[in-house]
């Protein structure tokens, strides 16, 4: 798994009695009125033990339910994907083309959340399938696997919301914390913002350049070579696939196939944007400094997953159409284990929270997105200006 080196200078029972406020709800008994741990070390090991007992149990019960669940998710996207083509060639007739659409949307959201994402985190290595294989799958997006899985699987989930190590603290492009400085081309947050979700494909695809390190000379452009070979090579396939091979094929209406594909891009990735961005950047969801992790152990390392991360509350198929990263906070505890069974373990990680104090971020998607919204406006303006709501109590935390 990862190398766990505590998750903050944790305060003892005796810091806690000499501190001047209290936890805003009495049922997070276990954080203060700033949002920071009061558990002892001894009791960050036990949550550690209570999370590790969920895993192991959940592991050693992995068999044909598993494997039969995600080979039917895998016939029912390439079914969607086949259908809403062949009803886009017949996009002459309106109801057909929108059809064509939707199918084709919820195909490329499948591909992209409930399989890629989960499959490329090793969730289904364990079945010996080279179709579904951590090593061997790519997705219908222009990210190449190899490059997403190092910034995704390694770096977030290691670095899980830590300030100058987790680069998907605004993915280099939006001010998402009060930590970084603010510059006049935060103005641009919201702007920014609707760009990114718009274009998620390719700001994901882009992410793993780090062009905002070449830009401060902080890393060559030879360094990023590689990577931006790869990504070259990548993005034409899939352009030239959605853009140029099917709407030819799709002659003599092939406006109305490229409208079409267009859309299920645009659709898939403003779909995906709200999901993952729902999941990390809520108010209420914490950040964390170096300093303050530098001798995380493994029970530290779980309780930071889970102040750094949120869910969203919803039906069967909203949970499967979000790739389970509906269960955010699940998912970052357990990143390899099978997506379709955070559903069965989040009562039992809320009853962990409720037990030790801590607070267990859901909500429903109205909610959460807007407070997404509301925390890219606010931090588009200068520190202090016109702002609702406390700033990032580890940062200032961290500063003092």
């Amino acid at each position: 798994m990862f190398t766990l080196s505590t998750l903050l200078p944790l305060r003892t029972a005796t810091d806690a009695a000499a501190a001047p406020t209290a936890a805003p709800d009495a049922r997070h008994r276990g954080v203060d009125a700033d949002g920071r741990p009061l558990l002892t070390p001894e009791q960050v090991e036990a949550l550690g033990r209570d999370l590790d007992a969920i895993r192991e149990r959940e592991f050693a019960d992995l068999g044909e339910v598993d494997s039969t669940y995600i080979r039917r998710i895998v016939a029912v996207q390439r079914s969607l994907e086949i259908g809403g083509r062949g009803l886009l060639f017949l996009g002459f007739l309106p109801p057909a083309w929108f059809a064509g659409v939707v199918a084709l949307s919820v195909s490329k959201i499948l591909d992209n959340m409930e399989i890629g994402h989960n499959v490329m985190h090793g969730q289904y290595d364990w079945m010996n399938d080279p179709n579904l294989h951590s090593s061997k799958f790519e997705w219908d997006t222009a990210a190449p696997a190899k490059n997403w899985k190092h910034g995704h699987n390694f770096l977030h989930h290691t670095y899980t919301n830590i300030i100058g190590k987790d680069r998907d603290i605004g993915y280099g492009i939006l001010r998402m914390t009060e930590h970084e400085k603010w510059t006049p081309s935060a103005l641009l947050n919201p702007v920014k913002g609707f760009l990114l979700a718009v274009l998620f494909q390719w700001g994901v695809a882009l992410h793993d350049i780090e062009v905002e390190k070449i830009l401060s000379g902080d890393k060559s452009l030879d360094e990023a070579q590689d990577v931006i070979v790869a990504i070259r090579h990548k993005a034409r396939r899939q352009a030239l696939k959605d853009y140029v091979l099917f709407p030819l094929l799709g002659l003599p209406i092939a406006p109305l196939v490229f409208a079409g594909n267009v859309a299920a891009n645009l659709i898939r990735n403003v779909w995906a944007f709200t999901i993952i961005f729902c999941g990390h950047f809520p108010e209420g969801v914490a950040l964390f400094t170096e300093e303050e992790v530098e001798h995380e152990t493994r029970g530290g390392w779980y309780l930071r997953q889970m102040l750094g991360s949120a869910n969203l509350t919803g039906g069967k198929l909203f949970h499967i159409m979000s790739g389970n990263l509906s269960h955010q906070i699940e998912h970052h505890l357990f990143p390899d284990m099978p997506a379709r069974r955070y559903q069965q373990i989040a009562a039992e990680v809320e009853e962990i929270c409720e037990r030790y104090g801590l607070p267990y971020n859901t909500g429903p998607l109205r909610t959460q997105f807007g407070s997404v919204v509301a925390k890219i406006c606010r931090l588009a303006l200068p520190n202090g200006t016109a702002r609702k709501g406390r700033p990032d109590p580890r940062v200032l935390a961290g500063a003092r």
